[in-house]
């Protein structure tokens, strides 16, 4: 049974049982603690953890998920993978362990031609928690499961709990008896590998307290309302149904190693390194495939890092299994194609995810080039230290900067003799990542704990937006925290954070800014109003101070925004949309939303495109939108189901979560979006929108930056006055600007080209002079001191050689120069023959001579250049390089 199949049974059998199907969300996270979903019941955690009232009591979604903790063990064994399907039920207070027990055992044992998977009943194997008596009578009495293959097994195995206070509940697995061939027989308790785990129940009844682990906290009580969370892997079931011993060798990822066949020539199974990569190529290009097209593109911090690791990795183990041109597109392909029947937008967005990913393979194979440079000069230094261990730092900084996989500096390192300080990278590594968390958590809840904005959510509900319609508005405070903890009551000076029942306060989010403005208390206080988030659905958490008076929980209170604000806001959001299509249009599909800031009077918009965009093409662009200004189309929103969007044509931003009903902003007969944020009500409001450029900010994403209104007016008048100035220094009209500038450049620049021609003479002619002043060290021709500040590098070189060039016969020769430019000092060294056969060789007396300058070099035996941050080491250079000497001769 395919994998396709497999999912859409699934699908269908709970459907025909009142379960609402949820299509899977995006693996794009939408929790702070979280950079990708790694669970199926990541998308449900709201409803189990009462933020947000469940859409219907029962659900059901095959989930697709990523968990990279491991990602270096993927490839080592069959077990370890970072994408996977989660196929999960769920009841929100709806049935418990008896009708989750006997769909489970339904589906899995009806037969084929019934709508199920067939399983024969007595290859299955139970385990239940050890006190869970009940879980145990229903798989016994109720399914008629033998005793004999039920088991017992304790907390760490089968108790399940977030990890933080919360629902928590014994677990009820069902295991797969693969046969002899896989181990010594005895049920999942003893062997794992024989007994695989295809379904988890997880029987949500209690709430736990804190704690640490998996077992070290208490159980506070029942919850009010019972839950069911259960999760089948598909992958597992896959390699079941059709006979296969691991997931690599299912359909889905088979072919991607077929592939990798086809274009290197190396076989399945035919060696254990070989193997090892061809798993890393299918795991690692399905799952990039499958983040690409959600929207991640590739990127040096969060998910965009995971993505950029995971496509090098399989870039690399193709090039060492004999790869030797670009392979993305061809496995890319298959993998759109086979994955294409479960997720039809991968076929439809086919285009913008194989340009994405040929730009980061296109990226990381320049890397590798230009990396190389750098781990040869940083082993060159660490051999030259005596040392046998590449720093960690090192590492990381060709892991962070050239996207160098640490496998590859691992090996690379090894070949020239070093081990690398992993301890020391991993921890650099994590650092990043903790940081990257911090900050996306700390911008949602300001430090606050978690739980504090969920008593809050449990105690009052949602927060209700009035923004669409008003400006300001009557309201009552709901919730007070000070300092991040709940408080009655805030005075002046305080720090607060205030829930509102009502509020036409716009929450950060979708790219627009949150609103300021103020809140006012009938007491006669007020709060100044700095930003807004939503650190839990539904919530809108109002940060700011207390300006004047005592404020407190249960107040009638007056919020305002600030108008001005807003509508400079609305209008650099619309703009956005207006840029989107504009972008789409002259660009194609693949011009796609990958993230945008829609701040007062200006914006930034990022999309999908390979390569720059002409500026022929942006003056199109703006002109376009500037047109649609003056058509003074109408800007209107509708609610409807994601379904009649879709329908309608309306476009979704990659990665942003969206419901059953859908809030859809059109802009005429020009554009229509899926968007939640605040809008004009008619084109001509923007007044203006100037495009003030593009640039890179990724592989394959490009940043359009832009002004609007007034903003966008004061930028085109600083513009004309700088033009009338420059028409009256060269005394020509604005169209004659362009062509008489460029050639007063020219000029300018002949005239520096004979400068610097005239400057390397006259240090060249220093030649002679500089070989008959050497020293003589035992027998060896030193000249070393400085030549005038501004020398060029080449120039240097050049001067270095014909000085060693000038020292007569067979006589050893080192010829060290210094010089600064640009306020950093260099160095240029060479050396003879005859120096090196006595032990001076150039690139050691550049690191000596780098290292007293505050910095580093390299080169070969017989000529070498090195640089530093301070300038007036130089002597104390030149002396060190003189000490060189003496001790080496």
């Amino acid at each position: 049974m395919e994998s396709a199949e497999i999912r859409r049974r699934w699908l269908s059998f709970f459907e025909e049982r009142g379960h609402a199907v949820v299509p899977s969300a995006s693996l794009i996270a939408d929790d702070p603690t979280l950079l990708l979903v790694n669970a199926g019941m990541v998308p449900f955690k709201p409803y189990f953890l009462g933020e947000t009232k469940p859409p219907a009591p029962r659900a059901t979604s095959v989930q697709k998920c990523v968990r990279t903790p491991d990602i270096e063990e993927v490839g080592k064994t069959t077990r370890h993978g970072t994408f996977f399907q989660m196929c999960g039920n769920f009841s929100f207070g709806d049935y418990f362990k008896e009708g989750a027990i006997k769909y489970a055992w339904e589906l899995l044992t009806s037969s084929v031609a019934d709508g199920g998977y067939g399983l024969e009943p007595e290859k299955l194997w139970i385990t239940v928690y050890l006190d869970d008596d009940e879980a145990e009578t229903i798989w016994r009495e109720k399914i008629g499961v033998p005793a004999e293959r039920i088991q017992r097994l304790g907390k760490k195995d089968n108790f399940w709990s977030m990890g933080v206070p919360g629902p928590c509940g014994p677990c009820s697995e069902i295991n797969y008896d693969r046969g002899p061939e896989f181990g010594v027989e005895g049920g999942p308790a003893v062997n794992d590998e024989r007994y695989v785990e295809i379904w988890n129940l997880v029987f949500m009844q209690y709430e736990r307290g804190a704690g640490d682990g998996k077992e070290d906290f208490p159980i506070l009580g029942d919850l009010p309302s019972k839950n069911i969370d259960t999760g089948l892997g598909l992958e597992r079931l896959a390699m079941i149904l059709q006979g296969v011993q691991n997931m690599y060798e299912t359909d889905t990822l088979r072919v991607v190693m077929d592939k990798a066949t086809e274009l290197t020539g190396v076989q399945y199974g035919a060696a254990q390194n070989t193997d090892v990569s061809m798993r890393v190529v299918a795991d690692h290009i399905r799952t990039s495939v499958m983040l690409i097209g959600d929207g991640v593109t590739p990127g040096n911090e969060g998910r965009g890092y995971v993505l950029r690791r995971i496509m090098r990795r399989a870039i690399r183990n193709m090039r060492l299994m004999g790869a030797t041109g670009p392979v993305v597109q061809d496995l890319v392909d298959v993998v759109i194609n086979t994955m294409g029947r479960q997720y039809p937008e991968l076929v439809t967005d086919r285009k913008r995810i194989e340009t994405v990913a040929l730009a980061e393979e296109a990226a990381f194979l320049k890397a590798v080039k230009g990396g190389t440079n750098i781990l040869d000069t940083a082993v060159s230094e660490t051999k030259a230290a005596g040392g046998t261990i590449l720093s960690g730092d090192k590492a990381f900084l060709l892991h962070d900067t050239w996207g160098f996989p640490i496998d590859l500096t691992l090996e690379m390192a090894a070949e020239q003799g070093l081990s690398v300080d992993e301890p020391g990278f991993r921890r650099l590594m994590q650092e990043q990542r903790d940081r990257a968390k911090a900050d996306a958590k700390a911008k949602k809840t300001g430090h606050a704990d978690m739980s504090a904005y969920r008593e809050i959510a449990d105690g009052s509900g949602a927060t209700e937006f009035t923004g669409y319609a008003t400006t300001q508005g009557e309201s009552t405070i709901v919730g007070l925290l000070v300092n991040g903890v709940s408080a009655p009551a805030a005075s002046e000076g305080d720090e607060v954070e205030v829930v509102l029942d009502r509020t036409p306060f716009y929450a950060e989010g979708g790219g627009q800014l949150a609103d300021q403005g103020r809140i006012k208390l009938d007491s006669g206080a007020v709060i100044v109003v700095r930003d807004v988030q939503q650190p839990v659905p539904g919530v809108s958490v109002h940060k700011g101070s207390v300006q004047v008076g005592e404020v407190t929980v249960g107040a009638s209170a007056y919020a305002a925004i600030d108008v001005n604000r807003r509508r400079a806001i609305a209008r650099a959001h619309s703009a956005t949309h207006l840029t989107h299509q504009a972008l789409r249009d002259a660009l194609g599909p693949t011009a796609a939303q990958a993230g945008s800031e829609n701040s007062p009077g200006r914006f930034r918009f990022d999309f999908g495109s390979p390569n720059a965009v002409p500026g022929t093409v942006l003056t199109d662009v703006e002109q376009k939108i500037n047109d649609v200004l003056s058509r003074e189309l109408d800007v209107t929103a509708e609610i409807m189901s994601i379904d009649e969007a879709k329908k309608q044509g309306a476009i979704a931003e990659f990665g942003e979560k969206y419901g059953e009903r859908v809030r859809v902003v059109t802009i005429g007969d020009f554009s229509k979006e899926l968007c939640g944020g605040t809008h004009v009500g008619n084109t001509a409001q923007l007044g203006l929108v100037k495009l003030l450029g593009e640039s890179s900010i990724g592989s394959g994403v490009r940043r359009v930056e832009a002004l609007v209104g007034v903003d966008a007016y004061n930028f085109l008048a600083k513009e004309h006055t700088v033009v009338a100035q420059l028409q009256e220094l060269v005394k020509g009209r604005p169209e004659e600007l362009p062509e008489k500038i460029a050639s007063m450049l020219g000029k300018l620049k002949d005239a520096e080209k004979e400068i610097e021609k005239f400057r390397a003479e006259k240090v060249l002619q220093a030649a002679a002079g500089l070989a008959a002043g050497a020293q003589d060290i035992r027998g060896v021709a030193l000249v070393v001191g400085t030549v005038p500040d501004g020398t060029g590098a080449d120039d240097l070189r050049k001067l270095v050689l014909d000085v060693r060039g000038r020292i007569q016969g067979d006589r050893p020769a080192v010829v060290a120069l210094f010089t600064t430019a640009n306020g950093r000092p260099l160095t240029v060294i060479a050396t003879n023959e005859a120096a090196r056969e006595r032990g001076l060789k150039a690139g050691d007396l550049v690191r000596t001579a780098a290292k007293t300058l505050g910095g580093g070099g390299g080169g070969k035996p017989d000529v070498a250049q090195g640089g530093g941050q301070n300038p007036a080491a130089v002597p104390e250079a030149i002396a060190a390089v003189e000490r060189l000497v003496v001790e080496t001769v």
